[in-house]
């Protein structure tokens, strides 16, 4: 019997090295991986640093795809991810700099609420970093308190951080899509 498939959102940043070929990487290894289809990601937004660290900015953007893999396997794709390209989780400092970085941040309706996972990602509702670029891909996206996603962005603090870039990763998913099956 087939698994559901489920609508899966990674949160992806990278400040370190050459950002932008990092998070075409990510988006080709997300890509080429069995039990995700339908990729779509948003535009490249840079962002002011989040954390006490002094560091460079970053480029963010958001990855939207199907899935019927189970949270554990969405984490270890994206630690695996990670991994190759240069991320080493035990050397990096919370909210510093890295070469990349992958969120999961939503699962369809999945919560998870584990020490090492947590669904929907506990802090997403927090960053402009995160959501503007998901409101390029969910305009119709509504927050949890109801508003719309663009009038929650709004009332966000951090907002005049996330600068749109003439970037693009557009063409990184090719155009066949590959199968869950």
């Amino acid at each position: 019997m087939a698994r559901e498939e489920l609508p899966v959102y990674f949160g992806l940043g990278s400040n370190l090295g050459d950002r932008l070929g990092y998070l075409a990487r990510a988006c080709e290894m997300m890509y080429n991986a069995p039990g995700l289809a339908r990729h779509a990601v948003s535009g490249i937004y840079e962002t002011e640093p989040w954390g006490p660290v002094d560091q460079p900015a970053f480029l963010n953007c958001v990855v939207r795809a199907l899935t019927d893999l189970d949270p554990d396997d969405l984490l270890a794709l994206a630690r695996r991810i990670e991994g190759a390209l240069g991320r080493r989780r035990s050397v990096d400092v919370r909210w510093g700099p890295r070469t990349i970085d992958v969120d999961i941040l939503m699962v369809g309706d999945l919560a998870v609420n584990r020490p090492d996972l947590t669904i929907p990602h506990p802090r997403m509702w927090e960053r402009s970093f995160v959501l503007i670029p998901l409101l390029d891909l969910e305009p119709d996206m509504r927050a949890p308190d109801g508003r719309s996603l663009r009038a929650f962005v709004q009332d966000l603090p951090d907002r005049q951080g996330v600068r749109r870039t003439r970037d693009d990763l557009q063409g990184v998913f090719g155009g066949a899509e590959n199968r869950l099956d």
